[in-house]
Order: C-alpha cells, then structure tokens, then sequence
C-alpha cells in the first residue's frame, strides 16, 4: 500500500505520542505472547517470534517486557489465552478493509469491530470477501531524518544489496518492501549497515487502491482511527487512496 507511513503520521498528529507508544506495548506485546504460544519460545527456529521481536526493538521495549510476553505465550508464566483472527469488510466508496485483532473473547470484539464499521458508514463482510485485494509483504519504514546520508540512488542499491524486493521514497523516507519469508534477513541486512527503521512488520499490502476524494475522506479515516484505537485490533490494512490534500483538508475539519 502506497504511503503506509503517511497514515501512521495521521496517527501521531491526532494523538499524544506517550498514548500512542502505550498502544503500541499492548500491540507488540500481545504479538510476542501469541507466537512464542504457537511457535515457541526460541527466536532461532521461531520466524513469527522473529518477527515480532524486530517489531518490539523498533517501539524500544524493555527486555523484562519482552521476555515476561514470551513466558506468558510457553505457559511460564499465568497469562491471557488470545485467539487470532482477521475480520474484513468494506468503508465508504466500496475501499476494502481488513482488521487483525488479537482477542480473548471473540464474540465481544465481532460485535465491537462490527458496531465500528456501521457507525462510519462501512458493513462488514465474510471472511475472505476481501482478503484477495491484499498480498503479504515484510515492510520497514527508513526515516531520511535519522538516515541523512541515504539518497533515491543510494537507497535503490541498498535494496538490491540487502534482498528487498522494492521501495517508494515518501516526503520523509523510504519504505522498503519484502518477501514475507525474506524478512528477518534483510532486517539483519539494514541494522549490520547502519540503516535505522522506524517500522517494521509483516503486513498485507494492497494490490490495487481505490481512490477517495469529497465527504467519503472523512468516513475511511474515521473508520481506520476507530479500528486502530481498539484494543483488540493488531493492524488494519485498506486500498483507499487519499491525496496529502484531501487528507489535510479532512483533519482540518475535526
């Protein structure tokens, strides 16, 4: 998806940053938890822990946080029994939607995630109704502020160099995208040369965007704040396309 970073600055502008970084624990932390769960504790033969924990290193986490969640996910420590799943759907001007959460009881938050799409003029759909507009990409963000020396040039024969397969130069940085199973290694690839990222993650992509424009910027913003802002949602990804314009005009109006 094009200008992932540019939502995630929405984010930032909307809201206190120490709020923010909180959610993000909560986030990072239920992740690690339900990977050493599935897949165990050992980051070595453990990719989603892998994962997981570049996702922790990025928001500066605590070691005792990170090895207290993968204690929680083996069982040695008492701790809450998540369930994985993704619900889907659509906003205003038909953008496809999908929301990943990370709850324990999964009939409070159907029904939350639902009431969330109805009130910001979207419906939620089947599983699967828009699952095939995404692909799964590893992403990382490189802010040019923390990486002055990286240019256009310089960034498209890091690329090559570490084994991405592209990248997109924003107004304030690169994204850099992967193969979901090439992640790990071109996350080492990017820290042993000094690149710093600001984001990483294993994400679903959109394929095809949908352009937004007029009263419906307002709707599909309102509608991915309020998924983001729930407890249980993990990450929401969508194929609406807005204008740095309409974006700005939108955030004006609140």
């Amino acid at each position: 998806m094009s200008g992932h970073n540019k939502w995630a600055k929405v984010k930032h502008v909307k809201a206190k940053v120490d709020a923010i970084r909180g959610r993000a624990f909560t986030k990072v932390i239920k992740e690690i938890t339900i990977a050493a769960k599935l897949g165990g504790g050992d980051p070595d033969s453990n990719p989603r822990l892998r994962t997981a924990l570049v996702a922790a290193k990025d928001c500066n986490m605590p070691k005792d946080n990170i090895d207290r969640a993968i204690k929680k996910g083996t069982g040695e420590l008492e701790g809450v029994n998540y369930e994985e799943v993704m619900y889907e759907g659509y906003g205003a001007n038909g953008v496809a939607v999908m929301a990943k959460c990370l709850t324990d009881n999964t009939n409070r938050t159907v029904a939350e995630v639902n009431k969330i799409f109805s009130k910001a003029g979207g419906n939620m759909g089947v599983p699967g109704c828009v699952s095939y507009l995404f692909e799964t990409k590893g992403y990382f963000f490189v802010p040019k502020e923390e990486n002055p020396n990286q240019t256009e040039d310089s960034m498209m024969e890091l690329v090559l160099d570490v084994g991405a397969d592209d990248f997109k130069e924003q107004e304030d940085g690169f994204e850099i995208y992967c193969a979901p199973g090439d992640f790990y290694t071109v996350s080492q690839a990017l820290e042993e040369k000094g690149v710093k990222t600001q984001d990483s993650k294993i994400m679903s992509v959109a394929k095809t965007t949908v352009a937004v424009t007029g009263d419906a910027v307002s709707k599909v913003l309102k509608l991915v704040d309020a998924l983001e802002d729930h407890d249980d949602v993990q990450d929401v990804y969508h194929n609406a396309e807005i204008s740095d314009e309409d974006m700005e005009k939108a955030m004006e109006a609140e």
